[in-house]
């Protein structure tokens, strides 16, 4: 009688492959959203932020069938210990992922109504380099989790600050803006809340990074001190 084990073991193998090929492809669209977004608002682009909006729904999708996915893995067979830990960091980091996405769509929606006011100086480019960090970070976050590169993951923590202190730069930056000149407040405040998504996108990319720590490891990374030190109001149109 021939032991079938091994193909038992193959067909998990390839099959948590594709769960990790569809946590790729989120992540490629989630970069592209970020830069979209960010384009769209320093360009004014109302088409380009309609077609960040709209390609939102593929990365839902996506985490939709990466859960489903992962939470079959887990039922089909008893897994060990190391099996286990890849699926659930395989949910934590799509779920990280589509949040991502979530703030992406934020920043088009209100680049949509940006358009719409007299541009406030700088603000739109250096959000642009804010968006263009976290971009950055996703991209090494990702690459740590293929090639389990924890040195990555943990350098993808630390450059979280950075946009934590580049976030209270423009903050002050807006408050100073809105004292100046009372008609630069409600655009000042889109451009508050866009600044905020991006920061709040560093602490997504940052948690997946430890996931991948956590993955390799076993253990979670000790709580990186935050570097946000502005007061914050929730955003009400936030999904």
């Amino acid at each position: 009688m021939t032991d079938r084990q091994p193909d038992f073991t193959e067909q998990y193998d390839r099959d948590l492959e594709i769960v990790q090929a569809q946590i790729m492809r989120m992540g490629g669209l989630v970069e592209a959203a970020i830069q979209d977004a960010s384009t769209a608002l320093e360009t004014r682009d109302e088409e380009l932020a309609e077609h960040v909006r709209k390609n939102d729904i593929q990365v839902d999708e996506l985490e939709q069938k990466v859960n489903e996915e992962a939470a079959r893995l887990i039922a089909m067979r008893a897994p060990t210990q190391e099996d286990l830990r890849t699926a659930l960091t395989v949910m934590k980091v799509s779920s990280n992922l589509e949040r991502v996405g979530d703030y992406a769509k934020n920043m088009a929606k209100r680049s949509s109504v940006l358009v719409q006011m007299k541009p406030i100086e700088e603000s739109a480019s250096d959000i642009r380099r804010m968006a263009r960090t976290v971009g950055e970070m996703l991209k090494d976050a990702l690459d740590s989790y293929i090639h389990r590169d924890t040195d990555l993951a943990e350098d993808v923590r630390l450059r979280d600050r950075e946009v934590d202190q580049m976030y209270n730069a423009l903050f002050r930056q807006l408050l100073t803006y809105m004292m100046e000149d009372p008609r630069n407040i409600t655009g000042c405040m889109h451009l508050h809340f866009i600044a905020k998504n991006i920061e709040r996108m560093g602490d997504h990319v940052t948690s997946i990074a430890e996931q991948v720590i956590y993955l390799v490891t076993g253990e979670m990374p000790t709580e990186r001190p935050k570097g946000d030190s502005t007061p914050f109001v929730a955003d009400p149109n936030e999904d």
